[in-house]
């Protein structure tokens, strides 16, 4: 599962780590990141300047273990649709310091991040290969915002049940679209061939379905009377107004009020 830098906290990472999976966000900032020793008398060799002072940063194990039960509770209420992941996490992220649970989903992310920053730093093919998710999810991202140009993108409706329409719509009529433009690639890629090129797979690798120079948002007006000669303006009106005249005005209703 990846995710941009901002879907990298603690309690993130702890709630994918208990639901089964491995979350690989792309991390900046390296110089902000903290690495947790796993016990007070842990030294490493070549990378403990990453640890900070010797002693500090170390895990709680202990409270871990204590709280264990409630963590694996709250992570079958997820998975069960007892409470949804958003308002866990936000619970989680306002959580007070002296909740035991909270402190503890927080102290399993300080693990499981830092593992995750030791597999960043030392394969290199796995962060290219999260580079590369992560930018198909920000292009995405970013059709997705270009189809729902409608307000800005901004859902001004408070409804909860409203607002999920709006993202569900937005959604269907994105991948619309992708599918569209995946089937005139394929068929441009089908002539091509048809008259003798050769298409290699790294050439369609380079190829994405998220086009929007060939889509139109806003349809398509007809102007051809635009180009009509109106009849040239008569300011008189061929109208007898006598019988208008030789009424009393107060009868005809515009007389001044009493």
């Amino acid at each position: 599962m990846h995710a941009d830098t901002q879907g990298q906290s603690y309690p993130v990472f702890a709630l994918a780590h208990l639901l089964g999976f491995d979350l690989m966000p792309r991390i900046r900032n390296w110089k902000d990141s903290v690495f947790y020793r796993p016990s007070k008398q842990a030294e490493y060799e070549h990378i403990d300047a990453l640890f900070g002072e010797p002693g500090k940063n170390v895990i709680n194990w202990d409270l871990i273990e204590s709280q264990f039960r409630h963590l694996m509770r709250v992570a079958v209420s997820v998975r069960e649709g007892a409470i949804s992941s958003s308002a866990l996490l936000k619970r989680l992220r306002s959580g007070s310091k002296k909740n035991a649970t909270c402190t503890a989903f927080r102290e399993v992310g300080r693990v499981i991040r830092t593992v995750q920053l030791l597999r960043d730093l030392s394969d290199a093919p796995l962060r290219r290969r999260v580079t590369a998710a992560t930018n198909k999810v920000e292009s995405f991202n970013r059709f997705s915002r270009w189809i729902g140009f409608g307000n800005r993108g901004v859902i001004a409706d408070n409804d909860p049940v409203e607002q999920e329409k709006a993202m569900k719509f937005n959604a269907l009529l994105t991948n619309a679209v992708i599918f569209h433009n995946a089937l005139d690639i394929a068929e441009i890629v089908r002539q091509l061939l048809e008259k003798g090129w050769t298409i290699e797979p790294e050439d369609l690798a380079h190829i994405s379905p998220y086009l929007t120079e060939h889509i139109n948002r806003f349809g398509e007006y007809s102007t051809h009377e635009l180009g009509i000669q109106p009849e040239a303006y008569d300011p008189k009106l061929d109208v007898d107004f006598t019988p208008l005249r030789e009424q009393d005005p107060t009868a005809a209703g515009f007389g001044q009020a009493a």
